[in-house]
């Protein structure tokens, strides 16, 4: 399938895990969550720093999220992506999205091993509006 493809049947999940989620509004990962919930998406917050973030539970990891979750987007630094990736595919999400200048073809390899939809190096919000 191609990429374009990809992105609208990604689009089509609306339980989005927010890895790496700021509570700081300046930040990417914030704004972008901010908007994909704007644009009727679920956003679940991960990051072990915080308890809320924008009055949405936080949670530690993608494993102590108690629900399913579609979509996976990882707001961290590529060194940090495989431990997240292999979380992913330990709780059945159906996507991975790593954000802008978030790069790692071991989970590219991984996410294809396991069937689930994967996009890297791509900013999600610029995609939807794109889209829209």
């Amino acid at each position: 399938m191609n990429k374009q493809t990809l992105i609208k049947s990604i689009f089509k999940l609306k339980k989005i895990a927010v890895v790496g989620m700021s509570p700081k509004p300046e930040r990417p990962s914030h704004y972008v969550s901010l908007y994909m919930k704007n644009n009727g998406f679920q956003i679940i917050p991960v990051n072990p720093g915080q308890k809320f973030i924008n009055n949405e539970k936080c949670y530690t990891n993608l494993k102590e999220i108690p629900f399913s979750i579609d979509i996976v987007n990882v707001f961290r630094r590529s060194e940090y992506v495989l431990p997240i990736v292999t979380d992913a595919i330990d709780i059945n999400a159906k996507a991975i999205w790593l954000q802008d200048g978030i790069i790692s073809e071991e989970a590219t390899k991984l996410s294809k091993k396991a069937n689930i939809m994967f996009i890297m190096n791509d900013c999600m919000l610029r995609q939807h509006q794109r889209l829209k």
